[in-house]
């Protein structure tokens, strides 16, 4: 399991200067310590009121070649790998100052900011670090077949596929993402360009400041650098450095297991984004609802009169509200003290799909056996048909139980159960129950 962690900022300021891959301009960049939840900005101080983008994903403009922020019309691009160099390294909050609109390139990996981060050394602050830990798999497929899923896992780790055009220089590895192995194993890999893909790029007035200094160029089966490789699969490490740089963009630190394939920085930032929704929604509270009383609520003994069920079955806590002969809403509430969690499944809880469909029924039943003619009687289960499961139940949710009766014929009902948690549907079903004397 791992450790609780504090914030962390830088100690100082340290400053590079250097050109920029895309624009070309010359550029000094200073990192500075940040306060407690305050992530990771950028500051452009060459401008008049020098404004502040936040490195979040809703600030995302671009991500043709590189990752661009916008806050309303000022920009900066290029921005992956200095935000992949801090997280790396383990900085949460920080202040990055720049006097272009984009880092320098140095030499095309992220090496040259984790020794500016060295230069001004790293403290620990009076605040926890916010860890979003995955419980369930989150999946992303692209139509240009980019493949991101992250599945639970106790620690950071990617593993990364790169698929080159037509194939080429097709290269996998994997990593737990630590300080010590981001700055021996990540941030050296310099970036990589096709041959030809650098014309249509120069025709977009992009890397204007690239060379065999910066990048590695492949055309054909060669490869072209200045220096030799640092790693026989160099570019799928440095996928995995901008794919660091682009999920931090969800503004979370992620405790889980990245499993990719030929990602990219539009599908990088596109998975942030639903890490994003997927936190917000695991976060949320549960919908405020106005709970009816008298006669349209049945508290727990009221609900068992009418059900024969009992402890460990009963799946219906209250009945909180009716629309008319034909529809009404049951609450039950997860705890992990359901006799169920201990097998389904150790150290993974969640609630049986088949549970959830009890439930349904269970609330189905009451709407019925309210009425008339069905009173004194019992809910025999006859069959379920267009079963869905949508989203895993676990403890500490709050499960709607919502019912819609279709129809009856003689002892036969038909009905709809739908559950819901956090306003998301998790399953559903149709019902068939047979309705007899007790």
């Amino acid at each position: 399991m791992a450790a609780i962690q504090q914030q962390r900022t830088l100690a100082a300021s340290a400053s590079l200067a250097g050109t920029s891959l895309h624009t070309g301009q010359s550029v000094t960049l200073t990192m500075k310590p940040a306060p407690v939840d305050h992530g990771i900005k950028f500051r452009r101080t060459d401008l008049d009121d020098q404004p502040f983008i936040p490195a979040r994903v809703d600030r995302v403009q671009m991500v043709e070649r590189a990752t661009t922020l916008a806050e309303g019309s000022v920009k900066v691009h290029t921005v992956e790998h200095v935000i992949s160099a801090l997280v790396g390294m383990g900085v949460d909050n920080a202040l990055i100052e720049m006097d272009a609109n984009e880092p320098p390139i140095g030499d095309g990996s992220a090496l040259p900011y984790v020794q500016c981060i060295h230069k001004a050394g790293i403290v620990e602050q009076d605040a926890l670090r916010e860890v979003f830990e995955i419980r369930e798999p989150i999946h992303l497929e692209t139509r240009t077949g980019s493949i991101l899923t992250v599945v639970p896992d106790k620690s950071f780790r990617i593993s990364c596929t790169q698929v080159g055009n037509d194939g080429r220089f097709t290269q996998f590895n994997s990593f737990e993402i630590t300080p010590e192995t981001y700055q021996k194993e990540i941030a050296p890999a310099r970036t990589f360009v096709f041959y030809e893909d650098v014309e249509p790029l120069l025709s977009k007035g992009l890397i204007k400041g690239g060379s065999l200094e910066n990048a590695i160029v492949i055309r054909g089966d060669s490869v072209m650098s200045k220096e030799p490789m640092r790693f026989e699969d160099e570019f799928v490490r440095h996928k995995i450095l901008d794919i660091i740089g682009d999920l931090a963009l969800s503004g979370k630190r992620l405790m889980g297991h990245v499993i990719a394939v030929k990602p990219g920085h539009g599908p990088n930032t596109e998975f942030a984004r639903r890490l994003v929704q997927e936190y917000q929604s695991l976060r949320a509270m549960v919908p405020p609802m106005e709970i009816p009383t008298g006669e349209a609520v049945l508290d727990i003994n009221e609900v068992m009169r009418l059900l024969p069920h009992r402890y460990p079955f009963l799946m219906v806590d209250r009945i909180v509200g009716f629309e008319g002969e034909n529809k009404c809403t049951g609450v039950k509430s997860v705890t992990i003290n359901e006799p169920y969690f201990q097998g389904h499944f150790p150290g993974h809880p969640i609630m049986p799909g088949v549970l959830q469909l009890e439930a349904m029924a269970q609330v189905a039943s009451i709407m019925v056996l309210r009425r008339p003619e069905f009173q004194g009687m019992i809910g025999y289960f006859m069959s379920a048909d267009n079963v869905k499961f949508r989203r895993p139940v676990m403890p500490g949710d709050m499960l709607f139980i919502e019912g819609e009766l279709i129809k009856t014929r003689s002892s036969i009902a038909v009905a709809r159960g739908r559950c819901v948690v956090n306003n998301e549907t998790v399953s559903e079903a149709d019902l068939k129950f047979s309705l007899v004397p007790r």
